[in-house]
């Protein structure tokens, strides 16, 4: 199988036999992997003004930086960021360079959210209030957000399945609890989770929902809006991988719960002991896991234990074969 059939049969929760598929929303650290700027951290503020010529150059080179990431860490997923000036004309053109450059290896996915995320210092107070007091105007906004990213995905499918999926990137958590009560989630965030996700699965297409932090309070309510995978399942928010198995049921797919803050700050062996809980747990039910951090593969993340943590994966994350 390809790692984009691996992938695929997994988010459906099949048996798969033999290694678990891996992959991390982004991987930061390219430049001292690689030598090469991180797609996330370039900016295009001349595009208009290059060539042709020069913006081919560019789009190649996107596409052989995550190309270089998976083929080393030996991702099944990529997902596609940094795309110039974030156009559906370029963002389909970056599709098709990786997909001429690596046919079906890679389940492509972009990153394509519309409910509401935990809101920054500057305007968390005035949303707090604006959901107590307004929430018919938030709701407004978000059916609109959600009405034109599916019309997105549409222009996208029109140019030939390009793409398998969406990561869903909005943040409802923080450690301790979720930004948005039970009730909460309910009335602004679920109905519009629900919606996107009915809508990619009409085009073919898959759902991976991701948050951060302690999810265990909505977490049902979550599994209800049907994602083909949660991630990132993060144990620095409390997240247990039996827990959430038990109240997800056994046919969503899992992803995560390696704990970034040990990769970061932990010594070797607590590092190592975490990996080796994540895949034990993960595998359990012998299908529908995928091995990643709690976040991602972030800058200041030491390289090294990364990829002490890849190499636990090669070894001991395989399945027996079918």
């Amino acid at each position: 199988m390809t790692h984009r059939e691996r992938f695929i049969r997994t988010l459906k929760c099949e048996k798969i036999g033999g290694q678990v598929p891996h992959f991390e929303l982004v991987f930061f650290p390219t430049m001292e992997a690689f030598g090469k700027v991180n797609p996330r951290h370039r900016t295009y503020d001349q595009w208009g003004q290059m060539s042709l010529k020069e913006k081919q150059l560019h789009m190649n080179d996107i596409a052989d930086v995550y190309i270089q990431t998976a083929k080393r860490y030996d991702y099944s997923a990529i997902l596609v960021q940094g795309i110039p000036k974030n156009s559906l004309e370029n963002t389909q053109w970056l599709l098709e360079t990786i997909r001429e450059k690596t046919g079906d290896e890679y389940y492509l996915m972009l990153s394509n959210d519309p409910t509401w995320a935990i809101p920054n210092g500057d305007n968390m107070m005035d949303f707090a209030v604006q959901m107590l007091e307004e929430p018919e105007k938030l709701n407004e906004i978000s059916q609109r957000k959600m009405e034109d990213q599916l019309q997105f995905a549409h222009k996208l499918d029109v140019r030939g399945h390009l793409l398998d999926g969406f990561a869903l990137c909005s943040d409802y958590c923080f450690n301790v609890n979720p930004f948005f009560t039970p009730d909460q989630f309910d009335e602004l965030i679920a109905p519009y989770l629900k919606g996107v996700i009915d809508g990619y699965r009409e085009m073919g297409y898959y759902s991976i929902k991701h948050t951060d932090g302690n999810i265990m309070p909505i977490l049902k309510q979550m599994a209800d809006c049907k994602p083909d995978a949660i991630h990132s399942l993060d144990p620095q928010g409390g997240v247990n991988l039996r827990e959430v198995r038990k109240i997800v049921g056994p046919d969503m797919a899992l992803i995560g719960n390696v704990n970034c803050g040990l990769l970061q700050t932990g010594s070797e062996e607590e590092c190592d002991a975490d990996v080796m809980r994540a895949l034990r747990e993960g595998m359990a039910d012998g299908r529908g896991y995928i091995f990643a951090t709690s976040n991602c593969v972030y800058p200041g993340l030491d390289l090294e234990r990364y990829e002490r943590m890849w190499k636990l994966w090669k070894q001991y994350g395989v399945y027996p074969e079918e």
